[in-house]
């Protein structure tokens, strides 16, 4: 009974395009499903975000799910996601691109799904990894194991979107550590992040968990922004 009446009220939003939702609607619009802009790097091995990492790191695969256009459907929900608790879009999202990644040979074999972590001070302010979802989705999908514990986030930034690439690249690549023993050597990781920019946090995490013996990486953000 209360729901309907606080639906009426406030009615839920589609993380896409921010407008009310019909009733019985999914949790994104038909407009916005039909106008997804999905980019497809899983069918192409050297597609663009792959070549972001060339001559950075040796990965295996490298792909996104969505497009990150200003004001655009994957900008809406990226921001819905990590700015307004909206946790379910990285779940739907997860769900939707498994699918796809399920079908890749070279991600077949792929061992862990490992977010990129949140500092824990940052994790309590937040509530939540955005990261953490979509990876989730991505384990299950692919019959796999979640691994959150590998990986860590070593030291507390404020955001840096407002500093040039090289002091924010000087300062994430010491932001995280990687904390592994022998059971986790000749592993294949799935680092997985919200969106692709730089690439640089990316290319930190990777080359700790490159530290790990026999290790190899793959890469699958929600969102891939050009930079």
């Amino acid at each position: 009974m209360l729901k309907p009446l606080l639906n009426l009220i406030y009615p839920p939003l589609c993380p896409g395009c921010n407008e009310p939702l019909p009733e019985e609607t999914a949790m994104i619009c038909t407009t916005c499903r039909h106008d997804m802009p999905f980019t497809n790097h899983h069918l192409q091995l050297d597609n663009e975000a792959h070549k972001k990492f060339l001559g950075r790191l040796p990965v295996e695969h490298v792909s996104a799910l969505l497009y990150f256009h200003k004001e655009g459907i994957g900008q809406n929900l990226v921001h819905n996601l990590k700015y307004r608790r909206q946790q379910q879009v990285g779940t739907l999202m997860g769900q939707w691109y498994a699918k796809d990644l399920a079908k890749v040979t070279v991600l077949q074999d792929v061992t862990d799904v490992i977010p990129v972590p949140l500092h824990p001070k940052k994790l309590r302010e937040r509530g939540y990894n955005q990261a953490a979802g979509f990876a989730k989705a991505l384990a299950n999908g692919l019959n796999t194991n979640y691994n959150d514990t590998l990986l860590l986030r070593a030291t507390y930034n404020k955001t840096q979107t407002q500093k040039n690439r090289e002091k924010r690249a000087e300062i994430i690549n010491s932001a995280f550590s990687v904390n592994y023993s022998e059971s986790d050597h000749n592993k294949h990781f799935l680092l997985v992040d919200d969106v692709i920019t730089t690439g640089a946090t990316l290319e930190a995490c990777g080359r700790l968990l490159l530290q790990v013996p026999g290790a190899r990486l793959s890469i699958v953000t929600i969102a891939y922004a050009h930079s």
